[in-house]
């Protein structure tokens, strides 16, 4: 991934940093509607630069998916931190983190990248350790607002975000239309209810969540 440096990019890697964001872009698209089968040759033509352009910066097809990984990652947790800064209502931080998920190209597919294909390393360990804070505060404030299902954990927010984020055959903008369309739906049913559940359900813990997303 990209190394720490002070100051803002110049010259070659100012452009290198552009290349990288249109790679990204383009391999989200790609690996979206052709799944792991995903050419190469198709993401680099759509961001522009050449194929060994682009395995020079990912050796891998597997290299690039866990680059897409850690970025998605990582945007969720800004997603989560900044949901409780601006909302002082617990359940209004995580509905806006929801609506912020499922509006954003880079959030929008993450367990679909992840799941059984890739195996964990430290830098996705790390990125998924802030994650798990993050969605461990969101989670926490809204149950001890007294608002949130007491059985309802950072997994199922996870796990809710993959359900909600159905690829839809129509245009990106009524997808995500309808996809925050059932989030109003589903909000309704994370509510803590005033009548206990009488057909509980187990929810996941965090160990099963890395299991759908790990490679063995």
């Amino acid at each position: 991934m990209r190394a720490d440096r002070t100051g803002p990019p110049r010259g070659r890697q100012k452009e290198a940093d552009r290349n990288d964001e249109l790679v990204l872009r383009a391999a989200r698209e790609v690996f979206a509607e052709f799944g792991w089968n995903a050419p190469v040759s198709e993401i680099a033509r759509r961001a522009g630069v050449g194929v060994a352009s682009l395995y020079r910066r990912y050796p891998t097809k597997e290299d690039l998916a866990q680059a897409l990984r850690v970025e998605s990652m990582n945007a969720l947790t800004s997603q989560a931190r900044i949901a409780l800064i601006d909302h002082p209502s617990p359940m209004a931080a995580l509905a806006a983190f929801f609506r912020g998920a499922l509006s954003s190209p880079i959030t929008g597919s993450l367990l679909a990248l992840m799941g059984g294909r890739l195996p964990a390393t430290e830098e996705i360990d790390a990125a998924e350790e802030h994650l798990r804070r993050a969605l461990d505060d969101l989670v926490d404030a809204a149950h001890g607002s007294g608002a949130l299902r007491p059985d309802v954990t950072p997994a199922d927010i996870l796990l809710l975000l993959n359900h909600l984020n159905a690829r839809l055959p129509t245009s990106n903008e009524r997808a995500t239309e309808l996809h925050l369309r059932y989030l109003d739906l589903v909000l309704t049913g994370l509510q803590n209810p005033s009548k206990p559940d009488d057909r509980p359900t187990t929810p996941p813990d965090w160990a099963e969540l890395r299991a759908l997303w790990n490679a063995p």
